[in-house]
């Protein structure tokens, strides 16, 4: 994949940054936008099963709300821009080449990835490698 000069700059501006709380994927059915305002959902997305919700895995067991996996947010500190080609791309095939699953949510000043919390140490290693990678 040939890189532009805006991408090889944001990824060396990829900066990840850990988030110390863990994260599970929530969904409840035939809920709606604000119903479920008191678990402070950091994303929530409306799906014709349910609403799902990414909250953190503490108030997930105190509310009785099934998961299957945890994961942890890096946040790509780099200010990325909605029109950017490719940045995802890179960022998750090069997670991908070592078996990593990514979910990538895509804000309006940052990506988040929220990756299995078992693997976090080889992505972050993964990221702050791709970001001093030579430009070529």
């Amino acid at each position: 994949m040939k890189r532009t000069r805006l991408l090889q700059d944001l990824i060396r501006q990829l900066s990840p940054k850990l988030d110390s709380t863990t994260y599970v994927y929530c969904t409840v059915a035939r809920a709606k936008y604000g119903e479920l305002e008191k678990l402070k959902p950091i994303v929530s997305i409306a799906e014709l099963e349910g609403l799902t919700l990414v909250i953190p895995q503490e108030q997930a067991k105190a509310e009785g709300l099934d998961y299957y996996r945890v994961f942890r947010r890096i946040t790509l500190e780099g200010h990325s821009s909605l029109e950017a080609l490719g940045l995802t791309s890179v960022v998750t095939s090069q997670l991908a080449e070592r078996g990593i699953t990514t979910n990538v949510i895509a804000g309006f000043y940052h990506d988040h990835m929220f990756v299995p919390s078992d693997r976090i140490d080889e992505a972050m290693e993964a990221l702050k490698e791709l970001a001093n990678e030579p430009s070529g």
